[in-house]
């Protein structure tokens, strides 16, 4: 699809500006491009993928979408900064359609609880269902928009690469507890235990287990609130397209299909990489948007490294891993009118279910899933009257000594998520005419992320800020990284922020050369 003409002139970067490679095609090293260009560099994109956008690309198989990583854009008004920074109009190059209800969840009991745009909406549906938790509920709002101002706002837009950066914000970590975890604070909020589940699960989005990750990350909730929650015509992979027309736009230069092996150095300063292919290119600076593990432990293998070195990636807590069932259904457009865009299945357990996944790290009979139905907002995802579907559950990762075979496991795993879904949507599984899985063997594989891990490290408090790699490296002059295991975290609004970020430690390209 052409992109609509830029409202504003866009300058082509000089053929004598410093050069930037960035690794990597994911939202968070397209933004960082983006920037760069804007910034003046001459910017080349290497990644390994066909398609752009990393975890957010997607492939097609017999006329079917797959939209293979995120499904919703929340805060879009991060995306128009970064297009106004680069002298487009985002909303003439991305169409995007609000989403209402936001979610649908299911309990085991039967009972359903939507999440609405409306707070009038929402208050009602509150006082439906749990109303003995309505006043804990309006104090739990507040909470949220507290964190979101500190940790959103204020921490999330900036730079915390230096100790000092932390240490002055200290007083505000204590006086907002973070040492609780996000299910903590919804306990001490409210009593029904599907309620603590609704206020709590969206740590689960970013990789989280909601038992251990710090309550900061109850400001997803005021995210939603306050900025609704979007779909974008064309999936996600249409505003992985539109941000690398952007690049092309400000003649930078996309390389798929490609593997970084190795960030060359010379000293500590790096000087570009070299290919798997052998080739090497050479840039002023180099940014990363692979994993931070895949960054240090492998490209960077040749180094010893002082933080990011072996035994700390090995001793981190990494995020779940996800099996993900993609399928297309013949003529049932008109069916399982109930099943809205998104839908939250529950298991029979919330916390034990949690328990077996990230400390046990054990594949469970049970199961919860995220369902996503895209053909309800986008027409363009599957054939005329058919529908498109993406069945999401929360796994082990890999890194376990006897982790999930899924070689053996994939097929058995599919079969017990056919018969969770046909009690939403019977008969679904004989109409099915098209379908792809990805587990953690897959994210390992495609994405080149440690133990199949399906977000990077786990934002728990010790892995989050200061504490989690740096977005310019502490052990290489001219490294940057940005994505979703660098500041501030992962999700869409977060590795579009980490650009931001970068943006203030990257010098501008007029001033790199004169250094």
């Amino acid at each position: 699809m052409t992109a609509p003409e830029p409202k504003l002139v866009i300058p082509v970067v000089p053929r004598n500006a410093p050069k930037a490679i960035v690794i990597g095609a994911g939202l968070g090293g397209l933004s960082a491009a983006m920037r760069l260009g804007a910034k003046g560099y001459r910017v080349t994109i290497i990644d390994r993928l066909d398609r752009l956008g990393g975890r957010g690309s997607s492939i097609a198989k017999s006329g079917y979408r797959f939209d293979l990583g995120p499904t919703i854009l929340t805060v879009p008004d991060v995306f128009r900064r970064l297009w106004s920074d680069c002298g487009r109009d985002f909303d003439a190059d991305v169409n995007i359609t609000p989403v209402d209800p936001y979610y649908e969840i299911r309990w085991q009991d039967g009972s359903k609880f939507q999440i609405r745009d409306s707070q009038k909406d929402m208050d009602a549906e509150v006082r439906r269902i749990f109303p003995s938790d309505f006043a804990g509920y309006q104090r739990f709002l507040k909470d949220c928009e507290k964190r979101y101002t500190f940790g959103f706002e204020g921490l999330g837009r900036r730079p915390l690469n230096k100790l000092w950066d932390l240490v002055k914000e200290l007083p505000g970590f204590v006086a907002l507890r973070a040492d609780q975890s996000v299910y903590q604070h919804a306990a001490k909020r409210v009593k029904d235990p599907r309620f603590r589940m609704a206020l709590s699960f969206h740590p689960l989005f970013i990789g989280g287990d909601p038992r251990h990750v710090t309550s900061m990350y109850i400001l997803v909730s005021h995210l939603e609130k306050e900025f609704g929650v979007h779909y974008v015509q064309g999936g996600v992979q249409e505003l992985a397209d539109a941000m690398g027309r952007v690049v092309i736009d400000q003649g930078g230069q996309i390389i798929p299909e490609t593997t970084v092996d190795q960030i060359l150095t010379k000293g500590n300063r790096v000087t570009g990489v070299r290919l798997e292919t052998g080739r090497e290119i050479n840039a002023d600076i180099v940014v990363s948007n692979a994993d931070p593990g895949q960054t240090y432990d492998h490209m960077l293998r040749q180094h010893s490294k002082k933080r990011w070195n072996k035994s700390r990636l090995q001793s981190s807590k990494w995020s779940m891993g996800l099996f993900v069932w993609y399928f297309g259904t013949k003529d049932t457009s008109n069916e399982w009118s109930d099943v809205g865009h998104h839908t939250i299945l529950n298991g029979p357990r919330y916390r034990g279910l949690l328990k077996d996944i990230f400390d046990r790290r054990l594949l469970a009979d049970d199961m919860s899933i995220y369902l996503h139905r895209p053909s309800v907002s986008d027409p363009s995802v599957a054939p005329k009257g058919d529908d498109c579907f993406y069945a999401l559950s929360p796994v082990p990762n890999l890194k376990a000594a006897d982790a999930v075979d899924w070689r053996q496991e994939t097929a058995v795993y599919t079969e017990k998520m056919r018969k969770v879904l046909e009690q939403v949507m019977p008969g679904f599984s004989e109409k099915i005419a098209a379908e792809h899985v990805l587990t953690p063997d897959d994210f390992k594989s495609r994405y080149l992320s440690p133990y199949g891990a399906g977000f990077s490290l786990e934002p728990r408090i010790f892995q989050s800020a200061w504490f989690r790699p740096h977005n310019i490296s502490e052990d290489f002059e001219n490294l940057y990284l940005v994505g979703a295991g660098t500041h501030p975290g992962a999700g869409i609004p977060s590795v579009v922020t980490s650009s931001e970020v970068l943006n203030q430690l990257v010098p501008d390209a007029v001033e790199k050369v004169c250094t």
